[in-house]
């Protein structure tokens, strides 16, 4: 039996999520603008980043600690080479209830199947806009919300449903988009959810006008569909749910900036080279690669985990002001979203 181990505010570690690369094909305006990521920026290279073999043993200690659900992120994930194979590896862990990946969907038409057969339990799309022009805007690589429209088709054909489709909002850029997201989505299983656009990192130009607050979010599907308030899934759930008021299907609103829900965060971050990160928002990481390159035994890396965890009092979203906007943060691109 696993064991529960609480950080400083009585919060379990149940969730991990795992940087396998910290590239992408993309470059968003709010995650890798090419002003930063450019043809000069210079990613990890290949022997610093963890193997599949180092990221499975570091899962099965995790597992051992009491994670229940593993998130693959990036980047972007399915960019990594043979990324099925480490699913593989992942699905086999004794006691991981929940596996699943963040993608932007460029490569899911090619990747799905192959993905679901690798043991993938679920899958999350990230998709800004319908609208193609906005959509090629925000991607700043021009390119097409055709290809990950058949991404997603792709996922449910592989029996990934429901797909969960991620709406990054910002303000006067597309805001105006998400009723027909809304209404192009309902009658599917998947689900939509939006989210508030986050200050996380130094490099998006991030200013509290650009966040469009979950409760205007809330008025223009509101205005579109009738909604109806949905409970919970389970405790610490980030998204508040919403069920529409006339038929079957859901949508999710999550408020980091306008609602912060750190109270309730259950979740560590693995970089793709190997640092531990207890905060989306954190200034610096613990090195666990170290410790795996040296040969350390499961049992002291166990510990060293353990130790960090039950160290961890962060609640950035809870404190965030003017005093905290100017912090160095860790790019979302370097340990996933």
């Amino acid at each position: 039996m696993a064991l529960t181990i609480t950080d400083e505010r009585a919060r379990p570690l149940r969730d991990l999520r795992i940087s396998v690369t910290d590239r992408c094909n993309f470059r968003c305006t709010y995650c890798m603008p090419k002003e930063v990521f450019g043809r000069d920026f210079h990613f990890l290279p290949l022997a610093q980043i963890l193997t599949f073999e180092e990221i499975a043993r570091l899962a099965r200690i995790f597992v051992s600690l009491g994670v229940e659900k593993i998130r693959i992120t990036g980047g972007e994930p399915l960019v990594r080479r043979e990324i099925e194979r480490l699913v593989a590896m992942l699905a086999a862990i004794p006691g991981l209830r929940d596996l699943t990946l963040t993608t932007n969907g460029s490569l899911l038409a090619q990747k799905a199947a192959a993905l679901r057969s690798a043991g993938l339990t679920r899958i999350t799309v990230s998709l800004d806009s319908l609208d193609d022009t906005v959509f090629r805007a925000m991607n700043d690589v021009d390119f097409p919300v055709a290809r990950v429209l058949a991404g997603i088709d792709a996922a449910a054909a592989a029996g990934l449903e429901p797909v969960k489709i991620n709406v990054v909002v910002k303000r006067g850029v597309n805001e105006h988009t998400i009723a027909d997201m809304v209404r192009h989505f309902r009658g599917t299983s998947h689900i939509i959810r939006f989210i508030e656009y986050m200050d996380v990192g130094a490099t998006n130009g991030w200013r509290l006008d650009d966040v469009v607050p979950a409760a205007e979010i809330l008025r223009l599907i509101s205005a579109a569909v009738p909604l109806v308030a949905v409970q919970p899934n389970y405790p610490g759930e980030v998204a508040r749910r919403y069920g529409f008021a006339d038929g079957p299907g859901e949508i999710g609103i999550i408020a980091s900036v306008t609602q912060p829900f750190c109270g309730d965060c259950t979740r560590a971050r693995l970089s793709s080279d190997g640092s531990l990160y207890t905060c989306l928002f954190a200034n610096r990481g613990h090195d666990v690669r170290a410790l795996l390159r040296a040969g350390r035994p499961d049992d002291e890396i166990a510990a060293f985990l353990t130790r960090m965890w039950k160290a961890r009092a962060d609640r950035y979203s809870e404190i965030r002001s003017e005093a905290t906007l100017g912090d160095r943060k860790v790019e979302m691109s370097h340990i996933g979203g």
